[in-house]
């Protein structure tokens, strides 16, 4: 099936609702991302329906993005704070996702987003949009995070590359042959992704770094964006994957993952399995 719309998951800063500076580190808005959000979503005259349920600090992030968005032109910005699943039911919502040409998760937890959105009549509409229509479906963090159908739910760093290191659930099966996890670089994510990819060895790993995301065309191929980089775990030849045998808290072993080191401009064939990247001559892109 051909999918008309895009996914643009972005490797930003999730909130904690902790920290007071919170709305000033979300490094997603880098005018370079965020201006490809809007052309790919048809310019400033686009729709967009900001959703910031992911976060702890709705309002403080919601007026990030609205003042992000402003900076570039656009004016027809709504936001869609939803906080119970019933309003995932509401017409007016519906109507608002139905006529939008960019919708946008931010970060947080990616777990309230498939709480209070997986399985409702909002992400039916989201679903068939996508596949049908040009709409284009971008997030930052948590929000880039949910767009898989195996999602990354959290574990942790530090116990790199041990069984355990990470935890599963449903996401919002926009694409269903990538895992994605965010933060990658600075947060140490690597053990998490590979432990991910040897329990479904069928899909591939993507790592973002933070400022940096991808443009998916067709869930079959991607461009990378940003000023950082991707980190892609290829599995699907693996010669050796001993996670479904082991005990928690064990090492794991993976002989032939394929990894890819990815910057700006590159470009992966997903059905293919082939990279295109820039000439080592070719000046750096802008986004």
């Amino acid at each position: 099936m051909v999918v008309k719309g895009t996914l643009i998951p972005i490797g930003g800063n999730e909130d904690k609702g902790t920290e007071s500076g919170e709305s000033f580190h979300l490094e997603f808005i880098q005018e370079s991302i965020l201006s490809r959000v809007v052309n790919e979503s048809g310019g400033n005259e686009a729709q967009i329906v900001v959703i910031p349920t992911a976060s702890s600090i709705p309002k403080e992030v919601s007026n990030s993005y609205l003042q992000a968005f402003d900076k570039l032109g656009c004016h027809r910005v709504h936001i869609l704070d939803i906080r119970e699943r019933k309003e995932s039911e509401n017409p007016k919502n519906l109507e608002l996702i139905g006529n939008a040409q960019c919708v946008m998760f931010s970060g947080g937890n990616q777990s309230k987003i498939t709480a209070k959105i997986g399985d409702t009549k909002l992400h039916e509409v989201l679903i068939e949009r996508y596949r049908k229509d040009a709409l284009v479906i971008a997030g930052t963090s948590a929000g880039a995070m949910c767009m898989s159908r195996e999602m990354i739910a959290g574990g942790s760093s530090t116990e790199s590359f041990i069984k355990g290191a990470v935890k599963m659930d449903t996401g919002m099966g926009f694409i269903s042959n990538l895992i994605i996890d965010s933060h990658f670089i600075r947060r140490g994510r690597f053990g998490r992704l590979a432990e991910a990819v040897a329990k479904y060895p069928n899909m591939m790993g993507i790592g973002l770094a933070e400022d940096t995301g991808l443009v998916i065309k067709n869930s079959s191929t991607f461009e990378i964006i940003g000023s950082g980089m991707v980190i892609m775990f290829d599995p699907r030849k693996l010669k050796h994957n001993n996670e479904k045998i082991l005990e928690k808290g064990t090492p794991m072993s993976l002989i032939n993952l394929k990894t890819h080191v990815l910057a700006n401009g590159d470009r992966f064939n997903m059905k293919r399995g082939k990279v295109k990247v820039l000439p080592l001559d070719a000046p750096f892109p802008s986004s």
